[in-house]
């Protein structure tokens, strides 16, 4: 499938994935908007034109800041819009020709990327992070002290999603500043507070709930992907030593709560089909509330992370979205089990996707032995040069992006999921 847009062979944003993400422009206010190659369709800009009249939905819908209202309205309808624009950016149909051709519409109507400044894609009423790659469970196991018992996950891991509720205010697009948290920990085996000294990033994907449920009816695992409106990169930034004081008896708070960081685009489950794979085999047989009929139910997606320093970027290590227990559908299907209601915009992540070799660890905890075997990255230069970390500097950025998906090469972008740690004042 080929576009007339200008240079979208040199992206990840092809006609086959259109993301959705929430931008504005110079002389254009926060509006609704699609990644095609180096631009940004301006769903808007069409939905005044009248050009969505045909699929029977409300125009004020595509004119939105936010995507909830739009996410709301279920697959059937997004699966339409998106048939429709792929018409308009194809070379080889008449729907393509009436935007190709005029002119003074194209220009109105395409954005150039470099010039927007993307924004929050949802209005973000709950966040739930799950618990899902049984290689962080046990990498993270063996760095406990003693005489806490065992390396292995624990046997609930593998009956059921683990997870716990987040906090959807301090979630932030790609770009926003992560300011260090304050916190307590423990010096010397005493109480101290102050400035956290084991900032540490999380490789993880998550997704947007589009449809919701009426509180007190479950969605059956068969049914939930049909609830996703689309998928992200997701950083859940961890304050180590906060999280390891408080963590005991109870679990995530201030170590997890100041700053959750998600790329710009939305990527729909349907750009994603190729990628499809099956998740991290169970030794366990699940109930009937979490089975699923088809085997491939998760998707190979690697994340490179690199960190930024003096405008030099070190590579650090590659997650994959595959090194997961559990499926989207499965988190949801668990999640509304007892009734609870998910509304449009709410984002359910994995959990730290960490994989079973040395170069898959999602994270500085796991990758550094918690700060004892420092992680060296290395620049992709020719002269190879090295930074060593044990824990994340104020003046690092961190970036996620996909790496390559496939032997078609980089066909998925979700955009940068980056963030810059800055001091306290």
């Amino acid at each position: 499938m080929d576009t007339w847009v200008e240079d979208h062979h040199q992206s990840g944003f092809s006609v086959q994935n259109l993301p959705y993400g929430i931008f504005s422009a110079p002389e254009r206010d926060r509006r609704i908007g699609v990644a095609i190659g180096r631009h940004i369709l301006d769903l808007k800009v069409l939905a005044e034109k009248g050009t969505f009249a045909a699929l029977d939905i409300d125009k004020t819908t595509l004119e939105e800041q936010t995507l909830n209202r739009y996410a709301a309205l279920g697959q059937g309808v997004h699966r339409k819009v998106r048939a429709f624009l792929q018409s308009i950016l194809r070379a080889d149909t008449s729907l393509g020709r009436f935007l190709r051709d005029d002119a003074a519409l194209k220009k109105e109507a395409l954005v150039p990327r470099q010039k927007a400044e993307m924004h929050l894609p949802f209005d973000i009423g709950d966040y739930t992070d799950f618990f899902t790659s049984p290689y962080h469970a046990q990498n993270v196991g063996a760095l406990r002290p003693r005489p806490l018992p065992g390396t292995q996950p624990p046997e609930s891991m593998y009956n059921m999603p683990l997870g716990y509720h987040g906090r959807s205010s301090s979630v932030v697009v790609s770009g926003t500043p992560v300011r260090r948290p304050r916190g307590q920990f423990l010096v010397n085996e005493a109480p101290a507070f102050g400035p956290s000294q084991k900032l540490d990033f999380e490789v993880e994907f998550a997704a947007f709930i589009g449809k919701g449920n009426e509180h007190g009816i479950a969605i059956p695992v068969v049914e939930a992907e049909e609830h996703i409106f689309g998928v992200v990169l997701m950083n859940d930034w961890s304050a180590r030593d906060i999280q390891s004081t408080e963590a005991t008896p109870l679990g995530p708070f201030n170590g997890k709560n100041f700053c959750t960081t998600i790329s710009p685009w939305v990527v729909p489950l349907d750009a994603l089909e190729l990628l499809r794979t099956k998740p991290v085999p169970s030794h366990t047989s699940l109930l009937p509330y979490l089975q699923e009929a088809r085997k491939d139910t998760v998707y190979d997606i690697p994340i490179d992370v690199f960190l930024e320093l003096d405008s030099q970027e070190y590579h650090l290590v590659q997650g994959n979205t595959k090194n997961i227990l559990f499926s989207f559908a499965q988190m949801i299907a668990h999640h509304t089990a007892g009734g609870c209601p998910l509304k449009s915009g709410d984002l359910i992540g994995t959990g730290t996707l960490s994989g079973s070799t040395p170069s898959e660890l999602g994270c500085l905890l796991e990758a550094t032995r918690n700060g004892s075997q420092p992680l060296e990255g290395s620049t992709l230069d020719v002269h190879k040069r090295k930074i060593s970390r044990a824990w994340l500097e104020d003046g690092d950025v961190i970036k996620f992006r996909v790496g390559n998906t496939g032997s078609n090469g980089r066909h998925v972008d979700f955009g940068c999921c980056e963030g810059k740690v800055v001091p306290q004042p």
